[in-house]
């Protein structure tokens, strides 16, 4: 699981979504006694908002010199915080209840999903499946199976189907329309493994 860090997708917000935004981060960030020592002060980046909202209404009327004013305002001011949520994710170091009270956006947990033993996909061609499994370390062959229209509470009848010196197999001309399951097991230098617990797809 990956921490939650600051992030930066205020640098795309318009203008006046701006200035809402930075105003909101200055609310909460200074005086929050996690952060006791901003990168940027206070005066400095309340003056940089200011300076910035001041242009953009100066750059009302279109104006070609104003609008480049404007545009000179909000490159400081996105460095501004850019600097301060650099130092919101420097001091939180990943604790999310003191990243949200910085005022800023952060990114949400992420989970790695473990990868299956196996997965079944249909192939390109009618009656076709890849099996992919994870790789095994030092397996030097991989022995696949499949059972045909498994019945609930009937063993399965697991026929060989063929073998390779890869994770991945492609089994071919299936009949369509029918469940197949599909395991595998590994041949190491150690001996050969447990069959994997099966996957079931629905041939197309």
């Amino acid at each position: 699981m990956s921490n939650p860090n600051v992030m930066l997708n205020f640098i795309y917000y318009s203008v006046s979504e701006k200035v809402i935004f930075y105003r909101n981060v200055n609310d909460k960030l200074f005086g929050n006694v996690l952060y006791p020592t901003p990168d940027v002060t206070e005066v400095d980046a309340k003056a940089a908002v200011d300076a910035f909202e001041a242009a953009i209404l100066a750059a009302a009327d279109g104006g070609h010199t104003a609008i480049s004013a404007r545009n000179d305002a909000e490159k400081l001011v996105d460095e501004v915080y850019r600097k301060l949520a650099n130092y919101v994710d420097r001091t939180a170091a990943g604790d999310e209840t003191s990243l949200l009270s910085s005022g800023f956006q952060i990114s949400k947990k992420h989970v790695m999903t473990p990868k299956p033993a196996l997965a079944a996909f249909n192939g390109e061609h009618p009656g076709e499946v890849k099996l992919v499994a994870k790789a095994i370390d030092r397996a030097a062959t991989y022995h696949w199976e499949m059972s045909s229209d498994a019945k609930p509470g009937v063993p399965a009848v697991w026929v060989y189907i063929g073998s390779s010196t890869r994770a991945t197999y492609v089994v071919k001309n299936l009949p369509v329309m029918t469940s197949c399951d599909f395991r595998f097991c590994v041949i190491t230098p150690d001996g050969t493994s447990d069959y994997c617990a099966p996957v079931t797809i629905i041939i197309v």
